[in-house]
Parts: C-alpha cells; structure tokens; sequence
C-alpha cells in the first residue's frame, strides 16, 4: 500500500472546509494548520482569475524530515504515510528546517512537532480522512496509489498532475490537477501587508523599516525587486490570503551563538598541538593547557546553548539514548561527545605530566576538532527546505571559521600571558593572516556566486540588504577581516589581540546573517 493525495484544482472552491475539519479532528490549536488552503490571483479586472491551493503534508517516499529527526519521532509507515510520535519529539524543530513545503509546526500547548499524518487512525479502520470526506466538490481525493483499481491510482495514471518542487528530490505523493504554477512555488506571488481577513504571521523575518510594513513583513515592492533581480521580470501573480505556517526564524540567535561557540571550541582545540617548538618550553606548556580549557568551556556553552533551543529539554538525553543515526543531530551529539571526552583526556595528561599520553592524544584531538567544526555542513545539509544552506563550499567554510577562530584565541590568551613571548611566535600571526584572507576569498564567493536556485539567490541577496547590508559590510568584512589583516602586520602583542577581537565579532556577525539568510524566503 501507498498512501497519497491528489488535489483537483479544476473543483476546489476555496472554502476551507477540509481547514476545519483537520482542526476539529485533531484539536489544532489557533495559528497552527495541518491543511491550509492559499490564495492566488493572476490578470488584471476583467480578466482576472482566482487559484486555489490546498497545502499540507506530501508524505514523501523520501522524506528529509524522517532522515534529519535524531530520535525517531518521524517515521514512514509501511503504507507510505509518514506520522509523528509526539511523545518522542525533542521539540528539535530541524524536521521544520528538512521539509521544503513548511508542513511542520510546533503545536504550543504541547512543544512538540506536528504535521498531517493523513489522519492513520481513521485508515486502520477504513475510513477517508476528514478533509476528503467534508470537501463540497470532492477536490481533495485520499487512497492507494499502488491499487490500480483506486480513483487515485486512476487520476495520476490519466491526468496531467504537478507536485510541489519536484527539484527537491523528496518524492511528495500530493498531486495536483490543473495546479497552477505560480501557486505552488512560494516565491511567485509576493507576500502582501495585509490579507482582506488577517496579517500575515512572519514574526522577526524583517525589523520594521523603509522596505518593510510596520507588520516587519517583506513590502509587494521589496518583494518585486526581490523576484524582478532573481527572475528578471516583475511577479505576475498576486497571493490574496494564506493561512499557513511561515517558520521563517525557527532557529534563531540561539543556533546562531552555537555556531559561534562551536567555532572557537573545535579551533582551540585543534591548534593546541601545534604550540610547541618555539624554545620557551614553559610558555608554550602554558598556552597549550589555557587553549584545552579554553576549549572546553566553549564546548560547554555549546552544549547548553543546544539545550536552551530545544522545545523539549527535558528529553534531551534521548538524542544519546534513542538515537536515529541517520540524522546529523545524532552524530553530531556524539561527535561533541568524543570531543569532550579527548579534550579531557588531554588536559588531564597535561596537569599530571603523562607525556606519552598527551602525544597519543594530540592527533585524535585534530581529527576532533575538525568533526566537531564541520559536522554542521552535513546537518545543514539535510536542511533541504533551505537552498542557501545546501552549499557545497559549506565544510571548508566551516573548517576555516574553526582554524581562525582558534588561532585569534591563542593571541588573546597570549596578550594577558605574563611570560616572555618565545622565539617564533609570529608564526600565529601568520597563520592567522593566511586563514583570514582564504576566509574572506571564501564568503565573497558564496555572496556573489552563481547560485543553483533563485530561492538559494534570494537568500544570499538577504544578507546584503536594509540593515543587513552594513552588518555584512562593517561587521564581517571590515571589522571581522580587512582591520585584522592590516593590525596583524604590527609588530605589537596589543595589535594582535585587537585583530583577534575583530576576527571573533566578525564571526558573530557571519554566523548570525548566515542563519537567518537561509531562513529568509518562504515555504508555502
């Protein structure tokens, strides 16, 4: 069995009803959908023409929010439905990040994800989901796709049939007849101020200003400019109401300091067993013990930065204790897990002298450290719902935040180091100058490359943008590279620190434009 939907646009009429019946069967609470129905107009009075578009769930065979769940609670049954255990959720919200068509939410009264499980219940005994059975037109059609017999089977055999970014590779079972492009692609209709009947819901998309209602929502005119430099003409369509989800900040500065805090956990690390050899043996055994804890009380705020973003912490364990190893979440735990523990390992060796077991360890602390500084380019990756994150300059990007900010840390334990600076120590300076200027080679690229789809496009353009543009400008580029590049030709302690300090705020700064970047264009 395979469970599916086709939705005929030829019938549906826009009047909710499948809206009400999923909420009053499941009890969904206000400003969350499962099923919603948006709105989009096309022509100009009198020739003007109203679509409808009933969104949800598309049960994928290959579905990225089962894969990217740590703990199972996404699951694809074997009729093809993928459900939700909510009493395993960890509240997480990566699923809402995998899913390219925003049909997840986290339900507020119980903190967990949730989305249409077509409704599995009333399949065990039989009987048609609620939405199919209110629908006035019989638009929405519920059934078997592998039983050639079903009317279902029978519509996708016969009709042409559209599905929701079939680029994505996820392989949604919602079909649609006489479906209407630019209803189905987010992107094609701009997001209006305001619908006849309510406001948008796209809190903290945009701080109000210039470009943006007092709402703080993308203008009709910033989002014309938007798709006119993305597609090279104005849309052509306008969307007249929408009611679903918009999950457009779901990780927000939380995940943003993570990255950060990782950043300098995994770089200060990385770079301890390589402060040897300058002929001041007691400086250097000085600098390598303050980079191991240095590292660890970044790895530490990692970890209760992870924490502090989950809907659910107190199911936090479970990622260690009911691991679904196909996600990056999972791995990357136990990842960080493996980092701490050689991280220990090592600064134990160190305070007790055991030499032979510091050396053992110096190799497996690299290796550490660059796990823990780039497993996030594969969680990111199976983020498919956000193009900007899919980059496959993504790991060395990441590897390089690691390098440069474990290296400006060493010069700033260095600046309050009462001890003699030791022969050769310049050579921080210079790897720093070199890691910086790859680094900023790199982020212009990923800014002004040809990117492979207009929402990745849109999302990079997000960064260079209203307020964001003096951020990426002043923060990153100025302060964050082209400052330290010049203070770290002086010959002086103070002006590395002060590079230092430039190097860690711009990479504040990145990683907080990053993140929001990618979550900046819509699903639905």
């Amino acid at each position: 069995m395979n469970y599916g939907f086709v939705i005929d646009n030829r019938k549906c009429i826009g009047c909710h009803a499948c809206t009400v019946a999923c909420k009053a069967e499941h009890d969904v609470p206000l400003g969350v959908n499962r099923t919603w129905v948006k709105y989009i107009e096309k022509g100009e009075f009198p020739d003007a023409r109203r679509f409808f578009s009933v969104l949800r769930c598309n049960h994928c065979a290959d579905a990225p929010c089962v894969t990217i769940c740590p703990v199972t609670s996404l699951y694809t049954r074997e009729d093809g439905i993928v459900d939700f255990d909510p009493n395993r959720c960890i509240g997480c919200k990566a699923c809402m990040q995998a899913c390219p068509y925003d049909a997840l939410y986290i339900d507020p009264n119980s903190h967990t994800a949730a989305k249409c499980n077509f409704c599995a219940h009333r399949i065990e005994v039989n009987l048609e989901p609620p939405c199919a059975v209110v629908c006035p037109e019989h638009a929405i059609i519920a059934g078997d796709l592998d039983d050639p017999a079903t009317e279902i089977s029978q519509l996708v055999r016969l009709q042409q049939i559209q599905v929701r970014k079939p680029e994505k590779g996820t392989n949604p079972k919602v079909f649609y007849i006489d479906g209407d492009a630019a209803s189905l692609t987010p992107a094609a209709a701009p997001i209006p101020d305001t619908y006849v009947f309510s406001q948008p819901r796209m809190p903290g998309v945009l701080p109000t200003g210039p470009a943006t209602s007092s709402t703080g929502v993308l203008s009709d005119e910033l989002w014309q400019r938007v798709q006119a430099a993305v597609s090279g003409a104005a849309p052509s369509a306008r969307r007249i109401y929408d009611a679903g989800q918009t999950h457009q900040d779901s990780w927000g500065w939380k995940v943003s300091a993570y990255l950060w805090t990782k950043s300098i956990a995994a770089g200060s690390l990385m770079v301890t067993p390589f402060l040897w050899g300058w002929g001041n043996p007691a400086h250097e055994a000085s600098l390598r013990l303050a980079t191991t804890v240095l590292s660890l009380i970044f790895l530490a705020l990692t970890g209760a930065l992870l924490l502090a973003d989950l809907k659910r912490p107190d199911r936090f364990l479970w990622v260690l204790t009911r691991p679904q190893w196909g996600s990056w979440l999972t791995r990357g735990s136990y990842i960080l897990l493996a980092f701490g523990a050689i991280a220990t390992g090592l600064l134990v060796s160190q305070i007790a002298g055991w030499t032979v077991l510091w050396n053992w360890l110096a190799l497996p602390a690299v290796a550490a450290g660059a796990g823990a500084a780039v497993y996030t380019a594969f969680l990111f990756w199976q983020s498919k719902g956000r193009d900007l994150w899919q980059s496959p300059l993504l790991p060395l990007h990441l590897m390089l935040q690691a390098v440069v900010a474990g290296l400006a840390c060493v010069l700033l334990i260095r600046a309050v180091d009462s001890q003699p600076l030791p022969t050769g120590s310049g050579v921080i300076e210079a790897w720093l100058w070199y890691a910086l200027l790859a680094s900023a080679a790199l982020i212009l690229l990923e800014s002004t490359a040809i990117h492979q789809t207009a929402d990745a496009k849109a999302a990079a353009r997000f960064m260079h943008t209203g307020w964001r543009l003096g951020v990426f400008a002043g923060g990153v580029m100025i302060a964050g590279h082209i400052v330290p590049l010049v203070l770290l030709y002086a010959p002086s302690s103070r002006a590395s620190a002060l590079a230092a300090v430039g190097v860690l705020a711009g990479l504040a700064c990145f990683e907080h434009l990053f993140v929001r970047a990618g979550q900046s264009v819509p699903l639905s």
